[in-house]
C-alpha cells in the first residue's frame, strides 16, 4: 500500500473521524451520518474516497452499505491506524465522536432501531 494514500487520506479531519470510529467495527453510513452530524452526501463521499485507496471495506445490508476496516490491513495501513487508536483518546473530538458512537450502540442493543434497522457491532 502506497504510504501517501494513506496519508491523503489522513490529512482530512472528517476522515480520520469516519477511521477511528470504524476502529470499533463495522458500522451504516447512517450510524455515522449521525454520530458526526453531517449530511449523508458528505459522509458517503469521503467513504468512497477512503475505499478507492484501500482504507475501508464495504457490504451491502439490503439497501444500506456497512463499512469496516480491512479485515487484513497491510503493515503500513495497520501502523497508521494504531497510531490512531493511541492518539484517539487525547483529541476532544475524537473522543466526543466515539462517546456518541457509545450511547447509539446502547441504543441500539436496547432495540431501538437505527433509521436504516441495521444492527451496528
Amino acid at each position: 500500500m502506497d504510504l501517501v494514500h494513506i496519508y491523503e487520506c489522513l490529512c482530512d479531519r472528517t476522515r480520520l473521524r469516519l477511521l477511528a470510529l470504524l476502529g470499533g467495527g463495522p458500522l451504516c453510513v447512517c450510524h455515522l451520518q449521525e454520530v458526526l452530524g453531517e449530511p449523508q452526501v458528505k459522509v458517503s463521499k469521503h467513504l468512497a474516497y477512503l475505499r478507492e485507496r484501500g482504507l475501508v471495506e464495504a457490504s451491502r445490508e439490503g439497501n444500506w452499505m456497512v463499512y469496516s476496516l480491512p479485515a487484513a490491513p497491510p503493515r503500513e495501513l495497520a501502523a497508521n491506524l494504531a497510531c490512531l487508536r493511541e492518539c484517539t483518546p487525547g483529541d476532544v473530538g475524537l473522543s466526543r465522536d466515539l462517546a456518541k458512537l457509545s450511547k447509539l450502540r446502547a441504543r441500539l442493543a436496547a432495540g431501538t432501531d437505527g433509521p436504516c434497522g441495521v444492527r451496528c457491532t
